[in-house]
């Protein structure tokens, strides 16, 4: 192996229980945090009015289509970055990380432009509301021309995860969205653009968490994996090893996606676009409530990946194994707080005038 050997590498290769609750922590962290920025974005939207909320709600489904896409690739990346640094092949962890790049690149140029010219077509066909349809359109647009920068950040994670670098990926996820939180008031109110300020305040926020992990891979160049794009040769194999690993991940997130595109759908048929507005909040807060899981999850691919890669098969069902027992844990304890404190969780989305008691009336109370 290359003595280029970084404290992730030697994690990864290391106890497996200890790696598990070392690189899970950082992972959970910077996803709780980038949840928290979809309740956040939502919270602000809301003080909008329903109306606003009900417009992101419908593009809030596509969206997840867009980070399941862009998560899938990010996961099959880190599987076979792992697996390569397990069995001592630093050069083929690197072929990985310059396969992804441009497989990521080419995805996010793709999705722009199939959606964008359709987009509108489907909000219309879901049979809401003109108003709704067009601030849903103009939020939408915005954030699909930054597919690319959505797909890239979802890639570059998932390079830095596969080497067990899973503190830069906390603290680029903790920068984004921490950022948008500050931003969306600002875009939103100060600067009185409403919906679309949020999209620009994401689209903006993603850019510069870009720029960030543009340095750390192409230019400090600390990590394991070096890219080099210049001599890159595509090949076959390394793309379907990719795939194979990130298409079931990625069709996992999707179903889920294409459930609740089609759930909006039947709610606006037989309700109204506040339901909709409702419904997809409470999506926002189960989707917090999955955060420790997904966050355990990537980390133990990289920790079993590696040792898969380095033939340790025992290594492997053991960081597996206590990965699903902590796991089961402390979902638990975040069912409970989620459960006890609902009716606080659910204020922050009917604040603006009369949400309230549109929700309550919608709900039958």
């Amino acid at each position: 192996m290359s003595q280029k050997v970084t404290k992730g590498v030697q994690m990864l290769l290391g106890e497996p229980k200890r790696a598990v609750i070392k690189l899970s922590l950082p992972m959970m962290v910077g996803m709780l945090v980038q949840s928290l920025y979809n309740l956040v974005d939502g919270i602000w939207v809301a003080g909008l009015g329903s109306n606003a909320l009900a417009a992101i709600g419908l593009f809030f489904p596509i969206f997840m289509g867009l980070i399941a896409l862009a998560s899938g690739l990010g996961v099959g990346a880190s599987s076979a970055i792992s697996r390569r640094i397990g069995a001592q092949n630093k050069k083929g962890a690197d072929n990985v990380a310059d396969h992804a790049v441009i497989t990521g690149l080419f995805l996010g140029v793709l999705l722009s432009v199939l959606l964008f010219p359709v987009i509108e077509t489907i909000f219309v066909e879901m049979g809401t509301t003109q108003e709704i349809v067009e601030l849903a359109v103009k939020y939408s647009r915005i954030l699909i021309l930054g597919a690319s920068v959505i797909v890239f950040n979802n890639v570059a994670n998932g390079i830095l995860r596969g080497e067990g670098d899973t503190k830069r990926s906390m603290y680029a996820m903790v920068l984004g969205s921490g950022l948008n939180m500050i931003l969306d008031p600002i875009f939103i109110y100060t600067l009185g653009l409403g919906v679309v300020g949020a999209a620009y305040a994401t689209l903006l926020s993603m850019i510069i968490t870009s720029g960030f992990l543009i340095f750390w891979l192409f230019f400090k160049r600390d990590t394991y994996v070096d890219i080099t794009l210049k001599d890159f040769d595509p090949n076959r194999e390394i793309f379907i090893d990719i795939l194979r690993v990130g298409l079931p991940s990625a069709l996992a997130q999707l179903a889920m996606s294409f459930a609740m595109f089609f759930i909006n759908t039947i709610i606006i048929r037989i309700g109204s676009s506040d339901a909709v507005a409702i419904f997809t909040s409470a999506w926002r807060i189960i989707m917090l409530g999955t955060v420790p899981l997904l966050g355990m999850a990537t980390a133990t691919t990289a920790i079993v990946g590696a040792s898969y890669g380095a033939k340790d098969i025992e290594k492997l069902e053991i960081a597996y194994l206590y990965a699903i027992k902590l796991g089961f844990l402390v979902e638990l304890l975040v069912t409970m707080f989620i459960f006890i404190f609902a009716s606080p969780i659910t204020y922050l989305f009917t604040y603006s005038e009369g949400a309230e008691q549109r929700q309550m009336d919608l709900l039958g109370h």
